[in-house]
């Protein structure tokens, strides 16, 4: 009697070919140009990396559970100026504002999540209109100016660099290991994939399907805000136009990481290396001399093609082994 072969899944097949891609573009670049192996390269790197990766741990849970938020972009800097408002025209203290920011964040997401699950709204269309909304209301209440604030503490601790990395990357590392330990280890994990692989049976065992999207909704923007306080802390102020194309970099991001926009499949640990690529990608094609209007280009193509080879991972998964 044969034993039977270990099984090798679709994610681990995904995370190793994204592996060997992103060994080959730092080839591919470290090899074309002059500067890109240096540490300060590695440095810009990590820094616009965590950013996004931020946003795209939340992100993968949205589109697990069969949702989308493309208003992270906006809300990223809207959470900035807020922040920086806060600050320099009311006199709030720094952790205080913070909170209120953050407040602020879960609010928006809960919002979102109400207007879906209570509304049945869309998320698309119910973060499409916030997307054009926050952010035409932060260039209005600013002027398109920033918000300068001067605390050198703040932007020292938070916008600058920690044991040789930046703060923003160890703050990145950290929420990596949360959001995995999540999605592996605990009831709600298991949750977030029951009710992207069919609402229907997970309400029917008793999972809150409502309370679920929610949750997922609220994370998302709740660490949008974090991710613009953090901003803030990098550049002392409060911008309107930061953010600007995030949530494409978001999602494609979740997307080539192996993450299905049908729901249920996904992983962190495949969001990290897509992450990881889109960045080497974007920074790449600037050492190049690439104009940055053709990046958007290049994100787009990656994200279809990402889409693709998914959709035929997921096919072969399910057309399953043939009879001999």
């Amino acid at each position: 009697m044969q034993k039977e072969k270990p099984k090798i899944s679709v994610s681990n097949i995904h995370e190793l070919g994204l592996l060997v891609a992103c060994v080959i573009v730092l080839c591919i670049f470290g090899f074309s140009t002059d500067n890109f192996f240096s540490q300060r390269n590695f440095m810009s790197i990590l820094r616009s990396a965590s950013y996004v990766g931020l946003v795209a741990f939340p992100m993968t849970f949205v589109l697990i559970s069969r949702e989308i938020d493309i208003s992270v972009g906006p809300s990223v800097a809207w959470s900035g100026v807020f922040f920086a408002y806060l600050i320099k025209w009311y006199g709030i203290s720094y952790p205080l504002a913070a909170v209120i920011v953050l407040l602020w964040g879960v609010l928006l997401g809960y919002f979102v999540g109400i207007a879906r699950t209570k509304l049945l709204i869309p998320t698309f269309i119910t973060t499409l209109a916030l997307w054009s909304a926050l952010r035409g209301f932060s260039l209005w209440i600013t002027d398109g100016m920033p918000v300068l604030i001067s605390d050198k503490t703040f932007r020292y601790v938070f916008g600058g660099d920690l044991l040789g990395l930046p703060t923003v990357t160890w703050i990145m590392f950290v929420t990596f290991f949360l959001f995995w330990f999540v999605s592996s280890f605990t009831v709600l994990g298991t949750n977030i994939y029951a009710v992207g692989g069919n609402p229907k049976a997970a309400r029917s065992i008793g999972i809150n399907v409502d309370s679920i999207k929610i949750i997922t909704l609220a994370g998302t923007s709740f660490f949008s805000a974090i991710v613009g306080i953090l901003y803030v802390a990098r550049v002392s102020s409060g911008n309107s136009t930061v953010g600007e194309g995030m949530e494409f970099d978001v999602i494609a991001a979740v997307v080539v990481g192996g993450t299905a926009l049908g729901g249920a499949v996904g992983r962190m640990t495949g969001t990290l290396l897509g992450v990881l690529f889109i960045a080497m990608i974007g920074n790449g094609l600037i050492h190049w001399g690439i104009d940055p209007d053709l990046n958007k280009v290049v994100r787009g193509i990656i994200i279809f093609l990402a889409v693709v080879i998914n959709s035929n991972l997921s096919l072969k998964k399910h057309a399953g082994p043939k009879e001999d």
